[in-house]
């Protein structure tokens, strides 16, 4: 029986939350519904923007976040992940305010690469502007060439995917999304990008492994996989 309690810290967005659980399920090896986790979810959608605060334009969310991180510990979590990629920029400030381990999704897309694409030389990532500004991407994957779209692609294709009045934080997983995402692949692709990593959850709900001739990796589907696995290895 899977016996430890999973957390997500989430509402960064909510639709992301919800497939992050759903990766959890789908990673799980179970026969009944007793086989699975119990998964405590905080999903607090009212935690400020991150990229506006790592631009300097927007309310601190580590105070929420931490709030959040509490919640999941007052119920006795033994492992938690965030599904929100620009959110770990403040992961080491959250981590520090509570007892159980947060699951750096950055860190297991680095030992993911390394273990499945060793050959694997140039990385393009699309992500929020606020992730890139982070330099997190690269600090993780500094053995690699991580490969970013230019500016204007990353303003007019990226996020206005992401953040566009018909984009994906509006509840639009359609086809104008994936257009404009499909297109600053190919550019990433043109650079010489031999796998895209999907740097933003919102992201991977549009943008699946099928749409690109390489492969698509999503951080938060390679996270689910390793909460489970580390559940597994810490079971008593």
């Amino acid at each position: 029986m899977n016996d430890k309690i999973i957390g997500i810290l989430g509402g960064m967005g909510p639709e992301a939350t919800a497939e992050y659980y759903m990766k959890i399920i789908r990673a799980t090896q179970a026969e009944k519904d007793q086989d699975h986790y119990r998964v405590i979810i905080d999903s607090n959608a009212k935690i400020p923007d991150r990229t506006a605060a790592i631009s300097g334009r927007g309310k601190n969310p580590v105070p929420q976040m931490i709030d959040a991180a509490k919640n999941l510990e007052k119920v006795d979590v033994d492992v938690a992940c965030i599904p929100c990629m620009t959110a770990h920029y403040f992961i080491d400030e959250v981590q520090k305010a509570v007892s159980f381990p947060l699951m750096n999704a950055f860190e297991e897309l680095k030992k993911y690469i390394e273990s499945h694409y060793p050959e694997v030389r140039k990385v393009g990532v699309l992500a929020t502007t606020g992730t890139l500004q982070t330099g997190l991407f690269k600090k993780h994957l500094g053995h690699l060439d991580v490969i970013e779209p230019q500016p204007v692609t990353q303003n007019e294709k990226v996020m206005e995917a992401i953040y566009g009045s018909n984009g994906i934080k509006s509840g639009n997983t359609d086809a104008e999304p994936l257009t404009l995402l499909k297109s600053a692949a190919e550019e990433l692709l043109d650079q010489g990008a031999e796998v895209i990593v999907s740097g933003c959850t919102e992201i991977g709900l549009v943008l699946k492994p099928y749409h690109l001739p390489v492969p698509l990796l999503d951080p938060m589907e390679v996270v689910a996989h390793a909460v489970v696995k580390e559940s597994v290895y810490q079971k008593s």
